[in-house]
């Protein structure tokens, strides 16, 4: 097996800094990239990323504003969101090597195109091997080193498998496959449907509603995963399933926060990003183009969109055919 020991992290936020820990706790040789200067700069002075409170950065691991640099590595994994990743890979190619395996960690869905993030990659960075990380964590977990178990997906196995062995740990547990369409399709879809949960939970709908708006979310999700190519067992597991159960409930959930304020008429939290706001748009075009029906995500679009109220969105689900369970 390929030992691949240099590890870098493109985008020194919350995310891209706990996994800089996580490559450095694997034993590997660690690089994180800031684009600022002056954050690069502070970061590396004080050890200390203030959107991770309390989160001691390991001094073996690099801070760097220098791309060219950041570029030298094994394994670059992408930690910026997905509608700013393309920027990223694409000032990033000129100095990526043949073969690098590079990692995305964002889970959405491009805009304009349709795109998932493996195929943004390969777009952008031809010459690459492109990989996805997602699953249920949480950055300030992660960065704590408490146990996380999440997917690698690469569509050679031998890839998967050899950067499972360069990032996995005692306390981060990665779990390979081959269903990279599986692994991304979950970790956009779940972030959507987490906002329905919390509107749910800010109207005070109740906890029935709440579990009826879970599995029936992760029966749109499954449904798109299969019209897709996705593999059962990946949507059933850590970055289907998994993830969505772990979106819709924690407190840290950055898509039920916003769907909690929506449900309680309170402005929209704007000083951490929600993923899903982004994705929502572009997942039901994606579904549409299918012939997938997801009205739970639809729902959520046209909120979110201000092209239909809460109570006119949960009048219509209420309202639907009665259909079997699937």
């Amino acid at each position: 097996m390929v030992t691949l020991n240099r590890v870098s992290i493109i985008g020194a936020g919350a995310w891209g800094t706990a996994l800089a820990g996580v490559a450095a706790r694997a034993g590997r040789e660690v690089t994180l990239y800031a684009r600022d200067a002056a954050t690069a700069e502070k970061i590396s002075a004080t050890r200390e990323n203030p959107r991770l409170s309390g989160v001691r950065i390991d001094p073996k691991i690099a801070i760097t504003h220098d791309l060219s640099a950041a570029s030298r590595a094994d394994i670059v994994i992408i930690a910026v969101p997905a509608q700013s990743s393309r920027a990223a890979l694409t000032a990033l190619a000129p100095y990526l090597a043949k073969e690098t395996a590079v990692v995305s960690s964002a889970k959405g869905i491009e805009h304009g195109t349709r795109k998932f993030m493996t195929e943004v990659i390969a777009e952008t960075v031809p010459q690459v091997i492109p990989a996805i990380l997602s699953g249920p964590s949480f950055a300030d977990d992660v960065a704590h080193g408490l146990p996380t178990a999440v997917t690698l997906a690469a569509k050679d196995e031998p890839v998967a498998v050899a950067l499972v062995h360069a990032l996995g740990s005692a306390t981060f547990r990665p779990y390979h496959t081959i269903d990279v369409r599986g692994v991304e399709i979950g970790g956009a879809a779940k972030n959507v449907l987490a906002i329905a949960v919390g509107i749910a939970v800010g109207r005070k709908l109740g906890a029935s509603a709440q579990a009826a708006l879970t599995t029936r979310g992760f029966s749109e999700l499954a449904r798109l995963g299969r019209a897709c190519g996705a593999r059962g067992e990946t949507l059933a597991g850590l970055s289907g399933l998994g993830d969505l159960i772990l979106t819709c409930s924690s407190p840290q959930s950055r898509n039920l926060s916003l769907g909690l304020a929506l449900g309680r008429g309170d402005p929209a939290p704007r000083a951490k990003l929600s993923e899903g706001e982004f994705t929502a748009p572009v997942l039901i075009e994606l579904a549409a183009a299918h012939g997938v029906e997801m009205p739970v995500a639809n729902a959520v679009a046209a909120i979110l969109a201000g092209t239909l109220t809460i109570d006119a969105a949960i009048d219509n689900l209420l309202t639907r055919p009665f259909k079997a369970e699937g």
